[in-house]
């Protein structure tokens, strides 16, 4: 998929030398975490601040081809302390937005606005490992492709309409139509003609 990014981006990846990092946005239940691959906070030009991991986070390939797939991607932290797991599990929401970019830094370490957006998606299930003193959370995520393959539970009848939109009256009419004998231009001069 073509890519929207600024011209020095472009430039800075065609360098010899590219200096790149991965930034991360989730949605949890009651905030939204920005990460980074570095070292201490990172802030963009807009404001936004990413808190680094450094080694402890890991995103997975992130794979595209020329069909149309969803392709998942997982992202995980290592060495979170045991005693805050439940935490991380009571805050982990299906379907919350993930979304990753590619940053592109200049050769003083300051970046380049605006990063690249590789990857966005939806958290799917979330798995720990646990080492004991440690441990290492991992979160599957989805392509927004994947919801195309879900089944769609809805009909064209007043009564669904009414539990997605209460008081509309788009639908009513609707169950009526089923045995209507509708003429177009003129109408017919006797019973055989229908």
């Amino acid at each position: 998929m073509p890519r929207n990014m600024t011209g020095p981006v472009a430039a800075a990846l065609c360098a010899p030398a590219v200096r790149i990092a991965i930034l991360a946005a989730m949605q949890f239940a009651d905030n939204l975490v920005r990460v980074w691959s570095g070292l201490g906070p990172l802030t963009l030009t807009d404001g936004t601040v990413f808190q680094g991991v450094g080694t402890l986070g890991d995103v997975g390939t992130i794979s595209e081809d020329s069909s149309v797939e969803a392709k998942g991607v997982t992202l995980s932290l290592s060495s979170i302390p045991s005693d805050t797991m439940s935490e991380i599990l009571s805050e982990m929401r299906l379907l919350g937005k993930v979304q990753v970019w590619l940053a592109v830094f200049d050769e003083s370490g300051a970046i380049i606005p605006d990063p690249v957006l590789i990857y966005q998606g939806n958290m799917d299930t979330g798995s720990i490992t646990d080492a004991g003193d440690t441990c290492t959370a991992t979160i599957a995520v989805e392509n927004v492709l994947v919801d195309l393959n879900r089944d769609v539970f809805r009909r064209y009848t007043n009564d669904d309409q009414q539990s997605e939109y209460p008081g509309d009256t788009a639908m009513q009419y609707v169950a009526g139509l089923q045995e209507q004998i509708t003429f177009w231009g003129k109408s017919p001069s006797s019973v055989n003609n229908v």
